[in-house]
């Protein structure tokens, strides 16, 4: 096949995927610090927290701010996996042969993680939830939603399978175009 290596929109989904990927490695790292870190501040935390929410359980309010940082770097880690994947379907349409059962196999794995997002972000939803609910709202600036299963990432993850299945049978069908000929 040949390579289209100099095509302009390739370059720039590279250089995006790359910044990130960065983006997402940093941010991971950075969630897995701090979650020991709110431990060792917590008398800081619970110190401004008492001017903003009397009467809150601070175990209880530290222990759900380590957890958003767990869960947030299972998020991050698991969106970097996404953008490695999609990286490297784009190297293949760079050298001219992205209908290889390869990345049929990687369009499903980033369904999969899709789905994981999904089910991950439940958990950092309903602690959210919970933190607003407890402090009454004491940060009237912030907005929280309820919660939930995102409907853009359901139809993501559709998309990713039935792309997957495209490129499964497209690299089938140039398999069977390549035997006959």
């Amino acid at each position: 096949m040949t390579s289209i290596t100099r095509d302009p929109l390739l370059a720039i989904a590279k250089g995006i995927l790359w910044f990130l990927m960065v983006v997402m490695a940093v941010a991971a790292v950075a969630c897995v610090v701090a979650a020991p870190v709110v431990f060792f501040m917590r008398e800081t935390i619970i110190a401004e927290l008492t001017q903003e929410a009397p009467g809150l359980g601070f175990t209880q309010f530290i222990l759900a701010i380590a957890a958003v940082c767990l869960f947030a770097a299972v998020l991050l880690a698991l969106l970097f996996r996404i953008f490695q994947l999609l990286k490297q379907i784009v190297d293949t349409v760079g050298d001219g042969d992205p209908f290889v059962p390869v990345n049929a196999r990687r369009l499903t794995q980033m369904a999969w993680l899709t789905l994981a997002v999904q089910i991950t972000s439940l958990p950092v939803s309903a602690i959210g939830i919970w933190i607003h609910n407890v402090t009454e709202g004491a940060g009237k600036d912030v907005e929280i939603h309820s919660g939930g299963v995102d409907g853009n990432g359901l139809l993501l993850m559709l998309i990713l399978f039935i792309l997957a299945r495209v490129f499964r049978k497209g690299a089938e069908m140039r398999e069977e175009l390549e035997g006959t000929v």
